[in-house]
C-alpha cells in the first residue's frame, strides 16, 4: 500500500459490527506485511477500543463509533473515536504502564482493556473530553523479519 492513506469506517456503536472493523484492520495489515502474529494482536487491541465505545460512550442511546486506519510508510495506526460519554481513564492507569506489583483487585473494571492494548502495540494514546467523547489511537511500526522465506 502506498503511504499517507487512509480507511475511514462509520458504524452503529454496537457490538455486531466491531467484526467489520477487525475485517478491514485484516485486509489492511496483511496488504502492508505485517505477520500473522501482529494482525492478531492488534485485532485484540482494535477490539478492546471498539468495545470501551459500544459499552460505555453511549449507554442504551447508541451512536456511531468511527474507525480511521492510517497507513504511513511502515506504520499503521488506527483511530477510534465517539462523541458519547468519556470513560474516566485514571490518572493512576495513565501513569502506569504496566500491572507489575498490582493486585488484580486494585485495577478498575474496565482498566484491563487499556493495559492490554498497551502490551499489544507500539503506542497507545487516549483522549478524552468531557461532551466530546474519547478517541484512542493505536499504532503498530512494521517490523521485517532478517528471515527471507
Amino acid at each position: 500500500m502506498k503511504a499517507d492513506q487512509t480507511v475511514t469506517l462509520n458504524l452503529p456503536a454496537t457490538a455486531d459490527y466491531v467484526d467489520i472493523v477487525r475485517l478491514n484492520l485484516y485486509g489492511i495489515a496483511s496488504k502492508m506485511g505485517f505477520s500473522y502474529e501482529d494482525i492478531e494482536d492488534m485485532k485484540v487491541a482494535v477490539s478492546e477500543a471498539c468495545n470501551n465505545s459500544v459499552l460505555y460512550a453511549y449507554g442504551q442511546e447508541g451512536g456511531l463509533v468511527e474507525v480511521v486506519f492510517g497507513v504511513n510508510g511502515e506504520e499503521l495506526t488506527i483511530t477510534v473515536k465517539d462523541e458519547g460519554v468519556s470513560f474516566a481513564l485514571s490518572q493512576e492507569a495513565s501513569d502506569a504502564p504496566t500491572l507489575h506489583n498490582k493486585e488484580l483487585h486494585d485495577v478498575e473494571i474496565g482498566g484491563l482493556g487499556f493495559y492490554l492494548m498497551q502490551a499489544l502495540m507500539d503506542d497507545v494514546r487516549v483522549a478524552s473530553e468531557s461532551g466530546k467523547g474519547t478517541q484512542v489511537v493505536l499504532t503498530k511500526r512494521l517490523t521485517r523479519s532478517e528471515e527471507k522465506v
